[in-house]
């Protein structure tokens, strides 16, 4: 049986928790910000958004004295192919692009599943999973809105500092929630960090100053609380879980962010790209010039004269004809090419995605080398799919409590089956053959399930159910028309 548990006095809890030790929540939060873990996170989040190191980059020269310095004369392009968000994107929407089914074996604990895991939830998992991808984790909070509704959050990876209790990373003890707020003292915009500490006692809030956990003006709350009236009188009473209402969504084990993989072959790619850019657009007011017999302006004022007049004078010298002349650098454009194309098919390998674009989908498009191009990202998808299955099985123990406390029933213990529908490519005309050989060797259900136009299993059993009905009925009609409908209900019953 589940249970909860309500609150005594702030002041007690204060002096019991390890919340008064904020030192430690203060070094905690200092190493975190400063940590590699929150640098990757912020590097997936900024690359899945298109902003590349790339776009910070400077030309340089040596200059006179060896030293590196940056010019302004030449062309400096920044080109980003971002092929780290394609991955992104490709993955999320692999494993989480169709709708999880959540499968009951009770008809309804399985109604309410539905109600709960609805469209909205299914688009939260969704962007959840994007975090899972560009992090190394996602986290979904969990909680009841200002109408006392059940409902989900999402919090951003980068905010969240997990203390778990075991090296395993599957059980919570406290975490830290470090995020900025915006408030204005007048007209004057003013960036405050807030921070939240949750525990199974409840949620404290501080505001962080200089490095400093000041309590903030509502300090600490209950995860919900519940307002009853008793003779008259309105009693607000404080609850908590047993458990903390925050579930970690990892992409892997090990919690490692899908940038690490490819990094520095998306830097490389750009580079490379805004590189021969660069070759292109030098041309000859701007490549390497040579002069002979020239004299006169200094070489800063003949390159301005060159680049606005597009002439240069020249003279003869003790009878040497004076001349101009070009170093000139070919670009190789089918070099670029190749390294352009290595730099991808790099990226998508370490990244363990797919490339539509297979030479495999060309010539012989068959379910083997559809299978074969999917490989690697359905290796890659087992394992988020396993650790997203066990953090579906801690969020299934919150639903169950909730719905236990509102009387809708117990269903500890009940089975569920969560089942994602992959987003892949298949040879529809070999799968509905091989569904024609299976009939009669396995159930109607798992042929149907399997059969690439449909989409809710359940519906389509109920439609063919439907149409058997009325087949019965017009064969009922067709011996005896003058039978009343009850009649012909019998006989659909005896049938």
């Amino acid at each position: 049986m589940f249970t909860l548990f309500g609150n005594k006095n702030e002041e007690v809890i204060v002096s019991e928790s390890r919340i008064s030790d904020l030192k430690f929540f203060e070094l905690e939060i200092q190493r975190f910000k400063v940590s590699r873990r929150r640098k990757d996170m912020l590097d997936g989040e900024r690359y899945h958004e298109g902003k590349h190191d790339i776009l910070s980059k400077k030309r340089t020269i040596i200059g006179e004295n060896g030293e590196v310095e940056v010019v302004e004369n030449l062309p400096n392009n920044r080109i980003v192919d971002n092929q780290y968000g394609k991955m992104v994107d490709q993955k999320k929407n692999y494993l989480l692009g169709q709708p999880i089914v959540f499968k009951a074996t009770n008809k309804l604990y399985g109604k309410h599943l539905k109600q709960i895991f609805n469209k909205r939830f299914q688009r939260l998992i969704k962007n959840v999973g994007e975090d899972s991808l560009n992090t190394g984790i996602g986290w979904l909070f969990i909680y009841y809105d200002e109408n006392g509704k059940f409902n989900f959050k999402r919090f951003k990876s980068y905010e969240i500092i997990p203390g778990w209790k075991d090296a395993e990373h599957s059980e919570l003890e406290y975490a830290i929630r470090l995020y900025e707020v915006v408030v204005y003292e007048g007209a004057k915009e003013t960036c405050v960090e807030k921070v939240e500490i949750y525990d199974v006692n409840g949620i404290y809030r501080f505001v962080l100053e200089n490095g400093r956990l000041v309590p903030d003006q509502i300090p600490f709350s209950n995860y919900f609380t519940t307002i009853d009236e008793h003779e008259g009188e309105i009693i607000e009473q404080g609850w908590n879980w047993d458990k903390i209402p925050l579930i970690p969504f990892k992409c892997n084990g090990k919690e490692i962010p899908l940038i690490k993989r490819v990094k520095s072959l998306q830097d490389g790619l750009n580079t490379i790209l805004s590189n021969f850019q660069n070759n292109m657009e030098e041309d000859a007011r701007n490549t390497i010039l040579i002069l002979v017999n020239y004299d006169g302006q200094n070489l800063g004022e003949f390159r301005k004269n060159l680049a606005t007049y597009g002439a240069v004078k020249v003279k003869t010298v003790d009878g040497a004809a004076g001349d101009l002349k070009t170093l000139q650098v070919e670009v190789n454009a089918e070099n670029y090419k190749s390294i352009i194309d290595i730099f991808k098919k790099a990226i998508i390998e370490n990244a363990k995605g797919y490339d539509a674009k297979d030479d495999r989908l060309s010539s012989n498009p068959n379910q083997m080398n559809i299978q074969s191009m999917y490989s690697d990202i359905d290796l890659d998808a087992n394992e988020m799919e396993t650790e997203y299955q066990a953090s579906f099985e801690d969020l299934l123990w919150f639903i169950n409590v909730h719905l236990f406390n509102v009387g809708a029933g117990d269903f500890e213990g009940e089975e569920v089956e969560i089942i994602f529908n992959r987003d892949i490519m298949i040879s529809e005309s070999e799968a509905i053959g091989n569904i024609k050989d299976s009939v009669g060797i396995i159930s109607d259900e798992t042929l149907i399930a399997q059969h690439p136009w449909v989409d809710d299993p359940e519906a389509e059993l109920n439609r063919i159910e439907a149409q058997k009905q009325k087949e019965l009925d017009s064969y009922a009609n067709a011996f005896d028309p003058a039978l009343d409908k009850q009649e012909r209900g019998k006989i659909n019953e005896e049938a």
